[in-house]
Order: C-alpha cells, then sequence, then structure tokens
C-alpha cells in the first residue's frame, strides 16, 4: 500500500503545447495541461459534461521525450504524483500551485501511439 499514497493516474487531452524549459543547472523540463471530461445526467436527465483541466510537469529523459512527441489536443494516459508548491509573483505576491509530476507517459492518439520512455 506504501506505493499508493501519492498516486495520480489521468487520461485526458492536451490543451496546449508542451512548454520546454531548462533549470539553471541545465536540466530539463517540460510543462503541459490536459482536460479530463467527466459525464452525467442531471435530474432533469440532460447529460452533463464537466471539464477539469491539470496542470502537468515533466522531467529528465520523458521531458525529452514529451517535447518532441506531444501536441496539443493529443490524448494521453499519465500516472504520477500530486507536488505543491509555492513562488513569489512579479508582484511580490505569494502564489500557490498544485501539479502533476508526470512519472509514466503513455500517448493514445497519433501516430507514435504507445509508451514513450
Amino acid at each position: 500500500m506504501y506505493t499508493l499514497r501519492n498516486k495520480v493516474q489521468l487520461i485526458g487531452h492536451l490543451g496546449n503545447a508542451p512548454e520546454v524549459k531548462a533549470t539553471t543547472a541545465g536540466r530539463r523540463m517540460v510543462r503541459f495541461s490536459i482536460a479530463t471530461n467527466e459525464s452525467y445526467k442531471n435530474t432533469k436527465g440532460e447529460k452533463i459534461t464537466e471539464t477539469q483541466w491539470h496542470n502537468l510537469v515533466v522531467w529528465g529523459k520523458l521531458a525529452d521525450i514529451a517535447a518532441r512527441y506531444l501536441e496539443k489536443g493529443k490524448e494521453i494516459a499519465i500516472e504520477g504524483k500530486l507536488v505543491n508548491r509555492q513562488y513569489d509573483d512579479k508582484n511580490g505576491q505569494k502564489r500557490y500551485i498544485t501539479e502533476i509530476q508526470v512519472q509514466e507517459l503513455l500517448l493514445l492518439s497519433g501516430s507514435h501511439r504507445g509508451a514513450l520512455d
């Protein structure tokens, strides 16, 4: 059960092109967001679809692969963990963000379908 303590699995579509960055130490990082949809019927029997957006970050070798193959609109499956962090914005205001640090990535649509690792 130890491995289940902080584990996230999602399937969704990329909402934007991956943003590639490098840290001052030269470590590569890729950020992007995915949308997941959940549908249900309301009390009137109407189908309702709710969309949730998730911020994701990928590091290292997997970041190189993500930068190469991921494009806006592609469907992917990810597994990772939730990470909370804080930073000061350009106005000096403290901001908080929750991201998913991706550890595994699977491309579900496109010509390079399959595990990316």
